[in-house]
């Protein structure tokens, strides 16, 4: 009987013992996560664009970075792959409370392209518009980009060879009351005052001694076939696509549209500016300016 009692008391002192450590620990709050999804092409893309910085470098533990953008992709060969799937699926992960998704396109939409082109005054900004309508399907928050320009000069002036995509990008984005980061216009703008040479610093590989000495002449030369870029007004034009820009990831040389780790650290950090100004503010607490 005494043993019987001695076990019981020793059950109850454990007891205790332990409801008095759970009432001294404070309440454990739930973390509330959220998502930021990339979709678009190589400039936004690992190994050649700006994404892999930005998830590394600009956003919280708070707020998890998925970078689905993939090289040499449209607005409609993104899709018909079923890269765009892939994105609606991360946009159904449960646990987030809110998710938001990148998309730039522009690169691969333009006219030349086997398998990866879109019209511009129809199909390309469609397919925006259902981009946008579909995440909002999901629940996610759609802001769209307009395209990263490229760093060609004629005469010291920069050949934006991509603004009527971007024109469109804006077009859609008013239209649908979607937030936007205009990287086109801020990218022209800091790439033209910088200057050729400058600029080619942010190029994934340093460029020929060819390509280097027509740098400082203010005119730059495609660095595959030697010859200088054709006039913005003459566009849409295929400027060094099939060397750079094939489907998949870009090859690691230099080029005048994809990133090395120095233009992905600066357009990176150009896009979570501007992204800080436009996005909601569950978002912008999020990032890491």
């Amino acid at each position: 009987m005494k043993t019987i009692t001695a076990a019981a008391m020793a059950l109850g002192l454990l007891a205790g013992a332990a409801h008095a450590q759970t009432a001294a620990t404070p309440p454990v709050n739930p973390i509330r996560p959220s998502k930021i999804i990339l979709v678009g092409d190589s400039t936004t893309a690992v190994i050649g664009g700006w994404g892999p910085s930005f998830c590394a470098d600009h956003v919280t533990s708070f707020l998890a970075c998925v970078n689905l953008a993939r090289g040499g992709r449209s607005t409609g060969n993104y899709r018909a792959e079923g890269s765009w799937d892939v994105a609606l699926g991360e946009m159904s992960t449960p646990g987030y409370v809110a998710t938001y998704v990148l998309i730039q396109f522009g690169h691969n939409d333009q006219p030349g392209k086997p398998g990866r082109s879109t019209d511009l005054a129809t199909e390309f900004p469609a397919n925006l518009r259902r981009y946008v309508a579909e995440t909002r399907e999901r629940g996610a928050i759609p802001i769209l980009l307009t395209p990263l320009t490229r760093r060609q000069f004629v005469d010291g002036v920069l050949q934006n060879d991509l603004a009527p995509w971007a024109e469109a990008v804006r077009a859609v984005a008013a239209e649908t009351d979607t937030p936007l980061v205009d990287l086109n216009r801020l990218s022209h703008q800091a790439v033209q005052a910088l200057g050729p040479a400058v600029s080619a610093s942010f190029a994934q590989a340093a460029p020929s001694q060819v390509v280097a000495t027509a740098l400082l002449t203010g005119t730059t030369i495609e660095a595959s076939t030697g010859q200088p870029p054709a006039p913005a007004s003459t566009a849409p034009v295929v400027q060094n696509n099939a060397a750079v820009e094939p489907m998949g990831q870009a090859r690691i040389a230099f080029d005048y549209t994809h990133l090395g780790s120095r233009g992905a650290d600066f357009f990176a950090a150009m896009v979570t500016q501007e992204l800080a100004r436009v996005a909601p503010p569950g978002l912008r607490r999020n990032l890491v300016l």
